[in-house]
C-alpha cells in the first residue's frame, strides 16, 4: 500500500496533536489533582458529583437551620427558666401568706411584691429575640403576645403555629415555643362555683367554697354531666347532693355527705373529681347545731363561659362592649364559635357574628339588630355603651375556664391578698379558699411551664443527635466526592511521564521518517 506525502504529514500531525492534548490535560490534572472537570471527562462520575453537590447544599442549609434553632432554643430555655424562678417565688409568697399570724398589712405587703412579680412575668413573656421578633407569639413575631385587658385580665394575641425548619432529609423541628403552649394551657383547678340559695340573707354559719378540681377526667366526665347540683344541709352533721335531674347522688360524696362542725378533717368534701372546703361557724347561743344549720342550701356548678371583648382600633365609632353574658345556653352551645368570634356592625343597628379569624370568604353564624343597647348573637348578649356605626368590629375571646394564663393566676392571688380580712372570720375562711385555689393554679402553671421547658430540652437533645448525623453524612459526602473527582497523584504523574515520552517519540519518529522522501535522495 502506498502512502502519499500529504497523508503522511496529516497522519503525523493528527497523532502529534492527540499526544500533545493528552499531555497538556494530564499536566493540568497533575497541577490541580482534579480528574473530572467537565461531564466529558467522566459522564457517570459527573452525574454522581452533581447529586452529591446538591446533597452538600442541603446539608449546608440544615446546618444553618440547626444553628438558628439552637440560638432560639437557647433564648427560650433561658427565659423559661427565669419565669420558673419567678413563679417559684410567687408560690413561696402565697404559702407564706397563709400564715395565721399575718395581719392585713403583711398580706398587702406580699400583694405588693406579687404586683412586681406580675410585671416581671409580663415582661419575660413578651421577650424578643436578637432579630426583634417576639419569641412566644407563634408565627406572629411582630405582635406583642400578651397584653393586659381593661378589667385586669390578660389575653394572648399570638397564635398556636410553630415555625418548623428542616434539619435532615426526613426531619423537621419547631424553632419556637408558643405562649399558648407554655403559659395558656395550665389546667385551671378553680373552675367550679357555689352560691348560697337559702336562706335569703347569709347568716355566715355555713360557708361552702367554690372547690378545686382534684381529678380532671372525673370532673369532666362525671361532674359536668350532672350539673347544676343542689347541696342541702339536712342537719348539723349531714348534707344531701342532688343533680340536675333531681337524683340523690350524695353517696358519691366523701363520708356519704356526713360531716362534723367540730372536726376539721370532715369539713372537706370530695365529690366527682371536685374538692370542696366546708366551714361551719356556730355563733354564740347556738345550742342546737341541727336547728341553725339545717335549711342552708347551695347551688354547685361549673363556672360559665366568660368573654373578653376588645374594640378594633379602626372602628368608626367609640362604642364599647361593656358586658357580655350567655342568655340562651342552647343557642350558645349550638352555634357560638369555640375559637373566638368577630362581631361586625353592618349599620347603626344591624350586626353579624363571624367565627375567628375573619376572612373575605367568611360566612356569618348569626345576624341580628340592636334591641336598645344590646346585641344578641348565638345566645350571647353584648351590652354596648355608645352608638355603634357601620364598620365597627369587636374581637371576642371565649374563656371556658378549663385552662388559665399564669398571669391571671398571679393577678387573682394578688387581688385576694389586698382584701382586708382580719376583723371577719368568714372573710378569712373565704380568703383561705382563694389562697388554696391560687397555690393550686400556681402549681398547675409551673407544671405546664416545666412541660414546655422539657419540650425545649428534648428538641435540643434531638438537635444534637441530628447534628452529629448530618456531620457524618457531610464527611461521607466529601469523601465520596473526592474519590470521584480527585486524582491519584502517583497515577497521574506516571501517566504524564508516559505521555510526555510518547510525545517526544512521535516528534523523533516524524523527523526520521520525513528524511526518507525522494527529494532527500536527489
Amino acid at each position: 500500500m502506498r502512502i502519499s506525502t500529504a497523508q503522511f504529514y496529516e497522519s503525523s500531525a493528527a497523532n502529534y496533536q492527540k499526544n500533545f492534548a493528552n499531555a497538556v490535560k494530564s499536566s493540568e490534572e497533575a497541577s490541580s489533582l482534579v480528574r473530572v472537570n467537565t461531564a466529558a471527562d467522566d459522564p457517570v462520575g459527573a452525574s454522581r458529583l452533581l447529586q452529591l453537590g446538591q446533597q452538600a447544599s442541603m446539608l449546608d442549609q440544615y446546618t444553618a437551620n440547626t444553628n438558628a434553632i439552637k440560638a432560639t432554643l437557647g433564648t427560650t430555655e433561658s427565659v423559661m427558666t427565669s419565669i420558673g424562678n419567678v413563679l417559684q417565688r410567687a408560690r413561696e409568697l402565697a404559702i407564706g401568706a397563709g400564715n395565721g399570724a399575718y395581719a392585713d398589712a403583711d398580706r398587702q405587703a406580699t400583694a405588693s411584691e406579687l404586683g412586681q412579680i406580675e410585671e416581671q412575668l409580663l415582661s419575660l413573656m413578651n421577650t424578643k429575640d436578637e432579630s426583634g421578633k417576639y419569641i412566644f407569639a407563634g408565627s406572629k413575631g411582630d405582635t406583642v403576645p400578651f397584653s393586659r385587658n381593661s378589667d385586669g385580665t390578660y389575653s394572648y394575641n399570638g397564635d398556636q403555629t410553630t415555625l418548623n425548619l428542616p434539619i435532615g432529609d426526613t426531619m423537621s423541628m419547631a424553632a419556637n415555643s408558643t405562649g399558648w403552649e407554655a403559659f395558656q394551657q395550665a389546667i385551671n383547678t378553680s373552675r367550679s362555683q357555689t352560691a348560697l340559695t337559702s336562706p335569703a340573707v347569709n347568716d355566715g354559719r355555713v360557708l361552702l367554697s367554690d372547690g378545686l378540681v382534684s381529678a380532671s377526667a372525673t370532673y369532666n366526665n362525671r361532674f359536668r354531666s350532672g350539673e347544676p347540683y343542689t347541696v342541702d344541709f339536712l342537719s348539723g352533721t349531714q348534707l344531701k347532693i342532688t343533680d340536675a335531674s333531681g337524683n340523690d347522688v350524695t353517696a358519691e360524696a366523701s363520708q356519704n355527705g356526713a360531716f362534723s362542725s367540730k372536726d376539721a378533717t370532715t369539713q372537706s368534701i370530695n365529690f366527682r373529681g371536685l374538692e370542696l372546703r366546708l366551714n361551719i361557724n356556730l355563733q354564740a347561743g347556738d345550742t342546737d347545731p341541727d336547728a341553725v344549720i339545717a335549711g342552708h342550701s347551695f347551688s354547685l356548678t361549673s363556672k360559665p363561659d366568660s368573654f373578653n371583648v376588645s374594640r378594633s382600633p379602626g372602628n368608626p365609632s367609640t362604642a364599647q362592649v361593656t358586658a357580655s353574658t350567655v342568655s340562651n345556653a342552647a343557642d350558645y352551645n349550638g352555634s357560638f364559635p369555640t375559637g373566638g368570634a368577630i362581631l361586625k356592625f353592618t349599620s347603626a343597628t344591624g350586626y353579624e357574628l363571624y367565627a375567628s379569624p375573619f376572612t373575605a370568604d367568611s360566612k356569618p353564624v348569626s345576624t341580628g339588630s340592636l334591641v336598645g343597647s344590646t346585641a344578641t348573637a348565638a345566645g350571647v348578649d353584648f351590652n354596648l355603651s355608645g352608638a355603634p356605626q357601620a364598620g365597627d368590629q369587636y374581637v371576642i375571646a371565649v374563656n371556658n375556664h378549663q385552662t388559665q394564663n399564669i398571669l391571671d393566676t398571679v393577678s387573682q392571688l394578688r387581688s385576694a391578698l389586698l382584701a382586708p380580712i382580719s376583723t371577719d372570720p368568714v372573710l378569712g375562711q373565704r380568703f383561705t379558699a382563694e389562697l388554696s385555689a391560687g397555690i393550686s393554679n400556681l402549681t398547675s402553671g409551673t407544671e405546664q411551664l416545666s412541660s414546655a421547658l422539657s419540650s425545649v430540652g428534648g428538641r435540643g437533645a434531638a438537635l444534637d443527635t441530628q447534628t452529629e448525623a448530618n456531620a457524618s453524612i457531610s464527611l461521607a459526602n466529601k469523601q465520596t466526592q473526592s474519590a470521584i473527582r480527585d486524582s491519584d497523584p502517583a497515577e497521574v504523574m506516571t501517566r504524564l511521564t508516559l505521555q510526555q515520552t510518547m510525545l517526544q517519540a512521535s516528534q523523533l519518529a516524524f523527523s526520521k521518517i520525513a528524511q526518507l522522501g525522494l527529494f532527500n535522495k536527489v
